[in-house]
Parts: C-alpha cells; sequence; structure tokens
C-alpha cells in the first residue's frame, strides 16, 4: 500500500525546531516526508504562542495549510505547539479546520493519533501538562547538514513577568547528559560539524540533576567528540554565569567565543518590574568580565522596549548602554502584552506608537554600532563554515555568526564545498554582513 506524504510547517524559536525534528523522526518510517505542501496527504502546524505577533503567524498558517485540503490532496490537518498547548480547546473549537490539536508534550503519540484519525475520522484534542518528561528520541535534522542544533534542557524557573514559557513548558529540567552525549554522537557520525546547545535558559543546566551547575562539564564531554568543530551556546542568562563556565569556553578551542546573553534591559527600574534577578551594574560587570578573560568574545543580546512604566529615561538607558558598551549583536523586540502573566495586569501600559518609535531609535542606534564593529573586521582573516551558495556568492559563517540571526560572510571564489570550513579574508563591511574571499581551505 502507497504511504501517506507528511509535510511539516515550523514556526518559532530553535526549541521548536527540534521538536518539529523529533515528530518528523518518530513517523518517517510508517510515512514519506515532503516539503511540499501540495502533494502531503497530512500537513503539521507546530506554532509558537510566545508573543501576539507570533501568535498571529501561527493561526495565519494554520489557515494557509487548510486551504490545501480543499485544493489539494491533504486529508488531514494537525496543529501542534506553544499556541496550541496554550489554547487547544478554544482553537479547535473556532478553527474546524484542524483535524488534530496536539500540545507540546504530546509529541510522542503523534503516530497513534495519526492513525486513529485515519481509522476514523473526527476530531481529537490531546493538550497534557507536564512539568517531568522531555521529548526526546530521533530526529530528522532541517537546518544545513553540517550545522545542528541540540536542547539540552525543558522548561523555565525564571518566571519573567511578561513570559508564559513556564505555563506552557512546565519546570526546568535538565536531559541526561549520557542522552546528550549519545545524541550528539549520532549528529556527527551524519556529517553535522557545529552542535548549537539550546535550553530556555542553558545556564542553569544540571541544577536538577546534581544541585549545581554542570553546563561546562557538558560542553567539556561533548568536545571530544570526534567531527564536531564548533560547539555554540544560545541563552546564557548573564547572572547564571559563573567562572567555571568562563574558563571553560576560553580554553576548550572548540567552544565558540560567542555568548547570547538575554538581558531584556538595562534600566533598574524595568528590570525589577520584569522580575529579572539583576542589575544593570551586574549586567556590565558580567560583560567586562567576560571581555576580559575571553579574547575576542561575541556578545549578542535581545532586549525588550515599551514595557509597562517604561519612562523615557529608562529608554534612554538602553540607547545609552548600545553606544557605550557595544555589544557585536542586538535584537530589539517591542513589550507584547499577555494574558495570564503578571506584566499584563501591570499599570502603565505603553502606546503601540511609542513602542514602535523606541524599537526603531534603539535598532538605529545599534545599526551605528554594527557598521563600527563590522569596518574594523576588514583584512582580517576568518574560519568560516560555508552553507549555501547563489548566483554570485558562496555564503558562510564565521564563529561570531549564530545560523539566521546574525547575518553571513558573502564569500567570491569558485569552487567552495559546502560544509567545509576555509580561511576568509574580509575585504568589504556592510551594515550586518561581510565580503570576503578565500585565502585557502582551513586546516587544523
Amino acid at each position: 500500500m502507497e504511504k501517506y506524504k507528511v509535510g511539516v510547517v515550523s514556526l518559532g524559536c530553535d526549541k521548536n525546531r527540534v521538536d518539529s525534528e523529533i515528530m518528523l523522526g518518530k513517523i518517517e518510517s510508517n510515512y514519506v516526508l515532503t516539503n511540499d505542501p501540495k502533494e502531503a496527504d497530512i500537513l503539521i502546524v507546530n506554532t509558537c504562542g510566545f508573543i501576539e505577533s507570533a501568535k498571529q503567524e501561527s493561526i495565519n498558517t494554520i489557515l494557509d495549510m487548510a486551504k490545501y485540503k480543499h485544493k489539494h490532496k491533504c486529508k488531514l490537518l494537525i496543529a501542534t505547539g506553544c499556541l496550541t498547548q496554550r489554547y487547544g480547546k478554544e482553537l479547535l473549537e473556532l478553527m474546524p479546520e484542524v483535524d488534530i490539536m496536539m500540545g507540546v508534550n504530546d509529541y510522542g503519540k503523534i503516530d497513534e493519533l495519526i492513525e486513529d484519525f485515519i481509522r476514523d475520522p473526527r476530531k481529537i484534542l490531546s493538550v497534557t501538562y507536564t512539568d517531568k518528561t522531555i521529548n526526546e528520541g530521533i530526529r530528522i535534522v532541517t537546518t544545513e547538514k553540517s550545522t545542528a542544533y541540540l536542547r539540552i534542557a525543558e522548561g523555565c524557573d525564571n518566571f519573567c513577568t511578561y513570559c508564559i514559557i513556564p505555563k506552557i513548558r512546565g519546570k526546568f529540567r535538565s536531559r541526561l547528559e549520557d542522552n546528550i552525549i549519545k545524541e550528539a554522537e549520532m549528529l556527527a557520525k551524519k556529517g553535522t560539524k557545529e552542535l548549537i546547545l539550546v535550553a530556555q535558559d542553558l545556564t542553569y543546566y544540571g541544577m536538577d540533576l546534581h544541585g549545581k551547575q554542570t553546563l561546562h562539564l557538558l560542553i567539556r564531554e561533548l568536545s571530544k567528540i570526534e567531527g564536531i568543530e564548533w560547539i555554540r551556546l544560545l541563552y546564557c542568562y548573564p547572572e547564571e554565569i559563573y567562572d567555571e563556565l568562563i574558563e571553560e569556553i576560553r580554553e576548550n578551542d572548540k567552544v565558540c567565543k560567542y555568548l547570547d546573553l538575554p538581558i531584556q534591559h538595562v534600566s533598574n527600574n524595568v528590570l525589577k518590574r520584569m522580575a529579572r534577578r539583576t542589575t544593570k551594574e551586574e549586567i556590565i560587570a558580567k560583560i567586562e568580565k567576560l571581555r576580559s578573560r575571553v579574547d575576542n568574545i561575541v556578545l549578542r543580546t535581545s532586549l525588550i522596549v515599551g514595557f509597562p512604566g517604561e519612562t523615557e529615561e529608562d529608554f534612554n538607558e538602553i540607547k545609552d548602554f548600545l553606544k557605550e558598551i557595544k555589544l557585536d549583536k542586538v535584537g530589539v523586540f517591542k513589550y507584547s502584552r499577555e494574558e495570564d502573566t503578571p506584566a499584563a495586569k501591570m499599570e502603565g501600559h505603553i502606546d503601540e506608537e511609542v513602542k514602535a518609535e523606541r524599537e526603531k531609535e534603539a535598532m538605529l542606534t545599534q545599526l551605528e554600532v554594527s557598521r563600527e564593529i563590522n569596518k574594523a573586521k576588514v583584512g582580517k582573516v576568518y574560519k568560516v563554515l560555508i552553507e549555501n551558495k547563489n548566483k554570485d556568492y558562496y555564503m558562510g559563517r564565521s564563529y561570531e555568526m549564530a545560523p539566521e540571526i546574525d547575518g553571513e560572510v558573502f564569500i567570491k571564489g569558485s569552487d567552495l564545498e559546502k560544509g567545509k570550513f576555509y580561511n576568509v579574508e574580509i575585504i568589504e563591511a556592510l551594515d550586518y554582513d561581510l565580503i570576503g574571499v578565500v585565502k585557502d581551505e582551513f586546516s587544523k
């Protein structure tokens, strides 16, 4: 009998991508995977429910995929992810186009639910809450072959006042080190050269297992895996970064000298209202410590503007911070009022026009910083991982660039091989990207 074809649309963060890859791994043996929704008998939308714009994108995507039920082959539409975990019952009632509504803890049952529907076509709701189990299993990696995300924990214990994630994903829980190592070894055998470690709070790894932070020990073990050349760390809360971790980053040649520090704001007034466990002074001190201990470290952050009660003075602290501290990479986002969060009930909510203007001002401030930083790279030589090619350029990344968020190095040349590293001299700086020429193939 001909196998059904399944297509998946994954929205949101890198942790969501890992969930989608686990779902694909779960169903691969019984179904044929396709990237063309016109060819799919079954379509799965893995949604994001973090902020209002992400929720709207998720709903629009579900409706877009629903069109394939009327015009093409699709017989079964599944919605899953953070949005459905949060609003599953209501969404199933409001969106008759969806056949199966699943939460973030039900991926292990996806093949069973599909079979149930095929046997007896009816609406299915499967949304359970847990703060104990973790989604794990064989994955079908959807990134470039040379790069893979590796989730090391699930959930979050921080309870920032603007964030709904702990209510969706549950308490922080670390994966067992052995399971992480085995997954990393499997990825390396399939050609992965860059492991990107992700979690809601990477630096908290190990606390629930050992009563102490053990991220540095995990990194040390991962770096022993043959074939892995880069280990990149995303989502490291600055207040949780500890000395042994800094030392491991400095001394371990496989660890990218790159950290993502989601600081969200620098005004102590706003940080307190956000329930962040740090201060502006402590953030700056941690940045200075990292820069003094780790040569050429690249620091990225995300900032929220327009939080309830944010004054003009509070916002100006962000601009001054960006000008003075000169972080390498910065993303700026407007505050999104999310129901069931403490911040939603606060006084002092700010008009959308003001939030948009502040977002624009902050990004323009950072643009000047980015131009200055990039200009200083002209003439330098970087180890670059080649990932893609268009008509005029090869595209790759140095250790300073995480995929999809930090820009690329565009390289003039010929006969470069995807998945290989080359020494590239930077000859021109753009606002966020760089242009370079290959000096030679990188060799250890």
